[in-house]
């Protein structure tokens, strides 16, 4: 089964937060994985675990409204097209994970 991870806009707002944020989501042992978005983007390259990032249009509202989490959103994309195992899908309301 997927990891699934509904993703929070409010985490993702500056590099220090989007750092400590995907170090939780993800075990990567590099101690700057996630340090910038170059290095996010290389970490996720490497994620062998089936993983779906979901956004809602709440969601995406935010990250619009934010420079920084509008770029983690497009490192996310390029992950996406890059890596199989990670994919990005949209739905209509926030509910809980399954």
């Amino acid at each position: 089964m997927a990891k699934r991870i509904i993703l929070r806009p409010e985490r993702i707002q500056t590099k220090e937060d989007m750092n400590t944020y995907m170090k939780e989501l993800f075990s990567f042992e590099e101690k700057n994985a996630c340090s910038n978005l170059d290095a996010l983007r290389d970490s996720l390259s490497e994620v062998e675990e089936e993983t779906v990032f979901i956004l809602t249009p709440e969601t995406i509202q935010k990250i619009c409204a934010n420079e920084y989490a509008y770029k983690v959103l497009l490192a996310l994309g390029y992950a996406a097209e890059e890596n199989p195992a990670i994919s990005i899908r949209f739905r209509e309301a926030t509910r809980t994970m399954e």
